[in-house]
């Protein structure tokens, strides 16, 4: 890299190996892409990635056919180069042991003991590259009586605790156990695994010492349950399921409005009081059963079908807009149509457009992160199976074309 990208970016110094697939591993690497870092993403040769199949949908081309490209894919991939190696071959592995030596960062999501098999786990590697920052994600950890199990998000949702908190009460129609839209559990551990990385850089900034991260999406799913945790833990009583609705404050909840779905958030009893003016039902506030909020919980199941009633009777738009000129917290439910026209959305550049070899271009979401002197560069679109092999063994390694050739042909590289 030429060091006027170094000085760009907050990792513009930093080389990762990353041999994950999925979601959790690509996840952490494309963090690390994001903030500069050179990631070389290694896949198998001729199938790669699972997540460039898992479609429909595919990205599509100029003349509206598909690549070979999933959505899925390439939502966690931007920014990094890819190449193609059979790791189960001597010749495979001894290319990742040089690519190793030549990184800071080894991020993997094999089964627990698998790249042992290959000499290519972390007491391996760092034999011969004593400062290497490997990072190793798996579904239940290293260790414990879980840890040889494959570990799938879904699963992880509900052995973790969030199915048991999400979800409509068992008592209304539609009750029973959720799962989040995306998968929470391989996202979440992909963040956290970023901090890991991070940390463990700047400790070997300090120290010289390169170290072994054990990440697990169990413990990760149970970690981010956040006060959920510490009510259990506070009174020994587990939390139960309460849909859109707040357990503590009423109304707290999401209504159906005459064209769509609105959130309330009346946190207090004034901003109650303005909520039901605004519905054209002042005397549901002056209502003893409603008029404090310990009152309305008690009664909520008497209070919410008539707030309900109310609140179908203006549109979703008309109650956003009187309700925010009243003080009052609220939002709406928006579809991700309604997500990238929002004008908030489009103001903070969440969606952005990349050149790609296949398509032309592609659409993909911006990173959240806003850093004021090193920020995030959009300059590699996700990239095509093995689209970076020659050029990494070549500038990289220092591999003769023939050499490449021979590889290539033998099917360990492609």
């Amino acid at each position: 890299m030429q060091n006027s990208r170094k000085d760009k970016t907050s990792l513009g110094h930093i080389r990762v190996l990353d041999l994950t697939r999925v979601l959790a591993g690509p996840w952490c690497a494309q963090n690390l892409a994001d903030l500069g870092a050179e990631v070389i993403k290694v896949e198998r040769p001729g199938a790669g990635d699972d997540t460039r199949s898992w479609g429909p949908p595919y990205l599509q081309d100029a003349e509206g056919e598909n690549t070979t490209e999933a959505a899925y894919y390439l939502a966690a991939n931007r920014g990094k180069k890819a190449i193609t190696v059979d790791i189960s071959t001597a010749s495979g592995q001894t290319i990742i042991r040089e690519l190793a030596l030549q990184s800071d960062v080894v991020l993997e999501n094999y089964k627990v003991g698998q790249l042992k098999k290959y000499g290519l786990d972390y007491e391996a590697l760092k034999q011969i590259k004593p400062d290497l920052i490997y990072c190793s994600i798996t579904g239940f950890g290293q260790n414990g009586p879980y840890a040889h199990r494959a570990g799938y998000d879904f699963i992880v949702q509900g052995m973790g605790g969030f199915m048991s908190l999400t979800g409509e009460r068992d008592d209304l129609p539609g009750g029973g156990p959720q799962k989040a839209g995306v998968a929470i559990a391989d996202l979440m551990t992909g963040m956290y695994a970023s901090i890991a990385v991070l940390a463990a850089l700047n400790h070997r900034e300090r120290s010289g010492e390169g170290q072994y991260i054990d990440m697990a999406l169990l413990d990760v799913q149970v970690a981010m349950l956040a006060n959920m945790n510490t009510n259990y833990l506070t009174t020994g009583k587990a939390p139960k399921r309460w849909g859109n609705a707040h357990q503590n404050i009423v109304p707290y909840q999401t209504f159906a409005t005459s064209d769509g779905h609105i959130i309330v958030a009346a946190g207090n009893d004034g901003q109650y009081r303005q909520f039901v003016q605004v519905g054209g039902c002042p005397e549901l506030a002056e209502d003893m059963r409603f008029a404090t909020n310990p009152a309305r919980v008690q009664n909520r199941d008497v209070l919410v079908p008539i707030l309900s009633e109310m609140v179908k009777r203006k549109s979703k738009k008309e109650w956003i807009t009187q309700l925010e000129a009243a003080g009052v917290p609220c939002g709406p439910i928006n579809n991700l149509d309604e997500v990238f026209a929002d004008p908030q959305i489009l103001a903070r550049e969440m969606q952005i457009e990349l050149p790609h070899p296949s398509a032309g271009k592609v659409k993909l979401v911006g990173n959240p992160i806003r850093l004021s002197e090193t920020p995030i560069l959009y300059e590699q679109a996700p990239p095509l199976l093995g689209q970076h092999t020659e050029e990494v063994l070549r500038d990289l390694l220092g591999y003769t074309e023939e050499q490449i050739s021979e590889l290539t042909t033998a099917g360990i590289v492609g």
